[in-house]
């Protein structure tokens, strides 16, 4: 979508069923997040948490395999 609200393809006006909302940027001075119930902050979905566990597991897995293969080569 265009700034102006228009699909760059057909140039038809196009509307967002509801607003688009970024968490504000950090402000030194205290936390607005806290301040302003309107910003949401956004967090990391359940299956990405999940994936990144199983990545650790695999991976530690693997360096156990590892150091087998090297106490075997040694």
């Amino acid at each position: 979508m265009r700034p102006d609200g228009t699909c760059p393809t057909c140039g038809q006006a196009l509307e967002l069923r509801r607003p688009l909302r970024l968490p504000a940027p950090a402000d030194p001075a205290g936390d607005q997040a806290a301040e302003d119930p309107e910003v949401a902050e956004v967090k990391a979905p359940w299956h990405f948490k999940v994936l990144l566990v199983g990545l650790i597991v695999y991976l530690a897995w693997r360096g156990v395999q590892g150091l087998d293969w090297l106490v075997d080569r040694l």
